[in-house]
């Protein structure tokens, strides 16, 4: 009897480790973007190079699944050099002094059909704020290698004033709003 007990308690936790799961973010098949308003008539379009990111979760899925980022401030792209060199200076991202944002998820919760909120904590050069983000779960299926691969979409708006990031405070000539795209995928 005990011998059975023990086998059972065995094939328990065996089944709940190998259930829990760990998706990587796939640089080469996600991006990070933004959208900001220049002028009040005009928009500026740009992206984040370097980012890495994985999604824990308890189950195959990613349900409940605790999410964590890192974005690297350097790697900035507006597609203009000059640009992108006073984005990394102290105006905006001072990327000497706070070289990555971060944000770590507290839930991941589902709503009707493929949409989920993902709320956590999102940390810009020296301020962390509580953000709730839409997320499209866009499925899971096996890439060529034989892999589980699974895709998200998330779209929202900061203000960047928030963040301190204070250059030109009056909205005026840079928009405070910044929208944020994420594609998103993950390899199992």
């Amino acid at each position: 009897m005990k011998k059975l007990l023990l086998s059972f308690a065995f094939a328990l936790v065996s089944a709940f480790t190998f259930a829990q799961a760990t998706w990587t973010v796939d640089p080469a098949h996600s991006s990070i973007n933004f959208n900001i308003k220049h002028m009040g008539i005009s928009f500026v379009q740009g992206r984040f190079d370097q980012f890495k990111g994985e999604v824990h979760t308890p189950g195959a899925n990613l349900d409940n699944g605790h999410f964590n980022f890192v974005v690297l401030t350097e790697s900035i792209n507006t597609g203009v050099e000059m640009r992108d060199k006073h984005l990394k200076s102290a105006d905006f991202f001072d990327t000497e002094k706070f070289p990555q944002m971060n944000f770590e998820s507290g839930s991941f919760t589902k709503g009707k059909g493929n949409d989920y909120i993902l709320k956590g904590k999102l940390t810009i050069k020296d301020v962390t704020k509580e953000i709730s983000i839409p997320v499209t779960f866009g499925g899971i299926t096996k890439n060529q290698q034989g892999k589980e691969v699974a895709g998200l979409q998330a779209k929202f708006t900061i203000n960047r004033l928030d963040y301190n990031i204070k250059y030109d405070p009056t909205g005026a000539g840079i928009a405070k709003d910044v929208e944020v795209t994420l594609f998103l995928e993950l390899a199992k």
